[in-house]
């Protein structure tokens, strides 16, 4: 699986790149899956649903299932959180796996970038984003740059960068 990233602060368009990333490819026909880090605590489960009552009980795993899709809930329960490698390792394979953070982790990365948020660019002190989608033409030495909304441009881009 071929793995690509997408890095910024809050509000910087990350989540609607993503969004589009998706919709771009697999309208090329490339099969993509997507990982999202949460900086904070969420729950995908509904409190007094049998799967939360298991969960609650004190299950390591949850799976639920329905002719429409599948769901694996897993707690840590005190365990360290797994890292990108680890997570990937549990995803059917597919061509291409988006990941949404995941800063510090070793994959090539576009960094999008809202003027709006006030924020510096991460590219100077991450060497693995490869190129910065703004909305201000906001850039950095030798890294491409990209307009934040020109989906078809960055996906051009990452397919030649992973040879897709």
């Amino acid at each position: 699986m071929k793995v690509w990233g997408v890095v910024g602060w809050k509000n910087s368009g990350k989540t609607g790149l993503m969004e589009r990333l998706v919709t771009e490819f697999v309208r090329r026909g490339v099969s993509v899956s997507t990982v999202k880090h949460a900086h904070h605590a969420f729950d995908v489960d509904q409190p007094g649903k049998d799967s939360h009552r298991h969960r609650e009980a004190g299950a390591r795993e949850v799976l639920l299932s329905s002719a429409q899709r599948w769901a694996l809930m897993a707690e840590l329960r005190g365990a360290d959180e797994p890292n990108l490698e680890a997570l990937l390792a549990k995803l059917s394979p597919v061509d291409l796996v988006l990941v949404e953070g995941f800063k510090t982790a070793g994959h090539s990365k576009i960094e999008a970038h809202r003027a709006e948020t006030g924020a510096d660019l991460l590219a100077p002190v991450m060497p693995t984003v490869r190129a910065i989608a703004s909305d201000n033409g906001a850039g950095f030495a030798g890294l491409r740059s990209f307009d934040l909304n020109d989906t078809g441009a960055i996906a051009d881009f990452i397919a030649a960068e992973l040879g897709l």
